[in-house]
């Protein structure tokens, strides 16, 4: 017998994916619901080879379950969280409604899988941004060795952290720029997404960074440790799947590139693909559809002591939400800090 689980937001990108991943890593289901909204009563849904029909939120009786895998956004999640943790299920939440939350655990199982037994406070446990994610599982391992000062990192982060909606901008935008009469207005950007690039992602903040940087600022810190100083700069790049990061790395204590790529070779989670050749390194293109952290370019900063440079990319949609939100719950399961509900 295995578990029963509930995905809330089955419609969406992330939500799908959730599914998928689910039948890919074998997970033990007893029973999968998919949930939506009511507009979305009834429609079908594919899970392996299985088709399950939307059922309404606000209508399901969420106690017959032992997860929740949430993907609806913050304020379904602000509504209904509590809720559902109060039927004594299990909510795993990839909005950012729970993230800051003192007794909520922020976990990336590769990085802080100790973290998940704080989930009883609240029954909820927060799934961390997309770009935090791919990023703190490259540095946990360094962190461990020669224990990190400070991080600036730059993102080129993929429409599909937008979500459909903005994957179908990038889309039609592009097609628009060679089909005369045809031009699409930027309606889900501030700018046209096409061939373009926007240093803008979420809100503006009153010290100018927006909302994007300053989570991975706080999460980052919250989930690995929070002496790390960091600084970032988000932006937006017309690719559909996969956000890459540059990132620059300061230490207390030495680490040669050489020892680094030994590390993270090492360390789960993560592929190295680093030869100092043409091609020698992943793109976005590549790693969409795939599980890793890919982590490339790894160099020595040459102007502070204690420097590296490294190039890291990931599937935002699979380790950056849906894959990340499934290991929380095998990780739960694995630890034996849950029973099966009855069939």
């Amino acid at each position: 017998m295995g578990y029963k689980i509930a995905i809330v937001g089955a419609t969406g990108n992330v939500g799908q994916e959730m599914l998928t991943i689910l039948d890919e890593r074998q997970f033990p289901v007893d029973e999968v619901f998919a949930i939506a909204s009511r507009r979305s009563l009834g429609r079908e849904i594919s899970f392996g080879d299985k088709t399950l029909k939307c059922q309404d939120l606000e209508q399901f009786d969420f106690s017959q379950c032992d997860f929740a895998l949430m993907s609806a956004g913050g304020a379904i999640s602000k509504e209904w969280a509590l809720k559902i943790g109060a039927k004594g299920c299990i909510v795993i939440d990839n909005s950012s409604a729970w993230r800051y939350d003192i007794d909520v655990p922020l976990v990336v199982p590769e990085v802080n899988p100790e973290a998940v037994e704080g989930y009883t406070k609240k029954n909820i446990v927060a799934n961390p941004n997309c770009s935090t994610i791919q990023l703190v599982v490259a540095l946990k391992p360094l962190h461990d060795e020669a224990k990190i000062k400070r991080v600036v990192i730059s993102t080129y982060q993929s429409v599909s952290g937008a979500g459909k909606e903005a994957m179908d901008e990038l889309w039609n935008q592009t097609k628009g720029m060679f089909v005369p009469g045809q031009e699409v207005d930027p309606s889900k950007f501030t700018k046209q997404i096409a061939f373009n690039v926007i240093p803008h992602i979420d809100v503006f903040m009153e010290d100018g960074y927006t909302k994007e940087e300053w989570k991975l600022m706080v999460e980052t810190k919250k989930i690995l440790d929070p002496k790390i100083n960091l600084t970032a700069t988000a932006v937006r790049v017309p690719v559909f799947v996969g956000h890459g990061e540059a990132v620059n790395i300061e230490f207390e204590e030495p680490l040669s590139p050489q020892d680094a790529r030994e590390i993270l070779r090492e360390a789960p989670g993560i592929l190295v693909i680093d030869k100092h050749e043409d091609g020698g390194y992943i793109t976005p293109a590549e790693c969409a559809g795939d599980f890793a952290t890919y982590v490339s370019r790894i160099r020595e900063d040459i102007t502070i002591e204690n420097g590296l440079n490294m190039w890291v990319v990931s599937d935002n949609l699979r380790k950056g939400a849906a894959l990340n939100t499934v290991q929380i719950a095998e990780t739960i399961i694995n630890r034996g800090l849950l029973k099966k509900k009855a069939a």
